[in-house]
């Protein structure tokens, strides 16, 4: 079946949606933001659910489950889009998709382009599963969070040179992009310490399944969150020092499981 047209329509919708959000942040017509919104998430749905089709079809078979490296990688971007869509409908959160949402749209042509196949057997365990489920889980909301704090650090330098502009003055107060922030690092925190139990279930021999750097970088990662919510718990950190530490363990993720992954699939061939 030819998915290319699905494909484009899902990148169009994507950076449509992200386009809108783009107007509306930079737009001083405050009586369009409303409708502006509404269309904003119905596009970003639109490219939701072509993407989910995409996934499906290319995802899964008879053969068990094709997580090679494009596949996964975009299944991590609509893991992202979802969260932040969903999370859209009840929080002030939808600006994030500024970034993430041609980010997905990249994932989806790149996955178009560049189709491989890596399966997980159809008769992989169930924990297995739950672990990749898990990992994508927490993987997103990280992600969010990554995201909102690149905004975060954004928004205070601004505000600290008494220099707001519209693009800062569409963002929630400070205080609440703050608290959004570490929201969503402890739902994520919570998701990536599941994974990572879950992932040592079946991790019988590190070096011959060549994820050794996969579960140290993992371990980081999650050292990096809980020291940023054990010091935001009992010394009130905030601002720069939760930004840094927010996008450390986060590019520690991004190592952990797209940087193995490409060069054990890409590079080494395996």
């Amino acid at each position: 079946m030819n998915t290319a047209p699905f494909a484009l329509v899902s990148i169009a919708s994507y950076l449509g949606s992200a386009s809108l959000i783009g107007w509306r942040m930079f737009n001083r017509n405050v009586d369009s933001t409303v409708l502006l919104r509404q269309a904003t998430l119905a596009l970003g749905f639109v490219g939701l659910v072509l993407h989910t089709w995409l996934l499906y079809h290319a995802i899964f078979s008879h053969a068990g489950l094709n997580l090679a490296f494009f596949n996964a990688l975009s299944l991590a971007s609509w893991t992202v889009v979802a969260s932040l869509l969903i999370s859209s409908l009840s929080k002030p959160v939808e600006n994030l998709g500024l970034v993430i949402l041609p980010l997905a749209a990249l994932t989806v042509l790149l996955d178009l382009i560049f189709p491989s196949v890596g399966f997980m057997s159809a008769d992989a365990s169930w924990i297995l599963k739950l672990h990749v489920l898990l990992s994508m889980l927490a993987y997103s909301l990280l992600t969010l969070a990554a995201v909102q704090a690149v905004l975060l650090a954004v928004q205070d330098n601004y505000l600290r040179a008494r220099k707001p502009n519209t693009f800062i003055r569409s963002l929630p107060p400070l205080m609440t992009m703050e608290a959004m922030l570490f929201e969503m690092i402890g739902v994520g925190f919570v998701l990536l310490t599941l994974a990572l139990a879950s992932g040592f279930a079946f991790l019988d021999n590190m070096f011959a399944q060549h994820l050794v750097h996969k579960t140290v970088l993992s371990v980081l990662a999650w050292m990096v969150f809980g020291g940023l919510l054990l010091g935001r718990r009992a010394r009130g950190w905030r601002g720069q020092k939760a930004i840094h530490w927010t996008l450390g363990g986060f590019m520690l993720l991004i190592l952990a499981y797209f940087g193995s992954k490409f060069v054990l699939e890409l590079v080494l061939h395996r």
